[in-house]
């Protein structure tokens, strides 16, 4: 199975002119744009993601945005694939990763194929942070029910 897939586009490295894009499985919100017409501004990406335009600045500042197109002018030109990215970006946050990891997760992507190993190891200790939490959150909701079933045995 391919975690990954090589897109063209315009790479850090004039000479390169592809880069590696991780592929979340599914989009929480489907491209506003159809491929080949997918040129956002920042404005119109932190309105599609609930991002500001502060955070997505953050987030390529950090290193966990891949390379953001810019136009002629300067200004960022944001694709699919960079909505596709937020929208994994977005579970990792919601797992509780942490940022560095998250960056670090980034890294191996752009590296390419040979750090799927690396990717896998830093994912799955992410999975088991999150399983842990949800049994902590069963446990707590069990303690929920039973004390609202003791309020709904007694009259009002």
């Amino acid at each position: 199975m391919t975690l990954t897939q090589t897109q063209p586009s315009l790479s850090p490295h004039p000479d390169d002119q592809t880069e590696q894009v991780d592929h979340c499985a599914a989009l929480d919100r489907p491209y506003p744009r159809p491929e080949g017409e997918d040129h956002y501004t920042i404005s119109e990406v932190a309105e599609h993601t609930g991002l500001s335009a502060h955070t997505l600045r953050w987030y390529e500042r950090i290193g966990l945005m891949p390379h953001i197109d810019r136009s002629h002018t300067g200004q960022r030109r944001y694709r699919n694939r960079d909505l596709e990215w937020l929208a994994l970006v977005g579970k990792l946050r919601l797992t509780g990763m942490a940022v560095a990891d998250m960056v670090r997760y980034a890294d191996l992507v752009r590296q390419g194929d040979h750090t799927f190993a690396e990717r896998r190891e830093l994912l799955r200790a992410t999975r088991e942070d999150v399983r842990r939490r949800i049994a902590e959150l069963q446990s707590t909701l069990n303690v929920l029910d039973f004390k609202i079933s003791i309020y709904t045995d007694i009259p009002d």
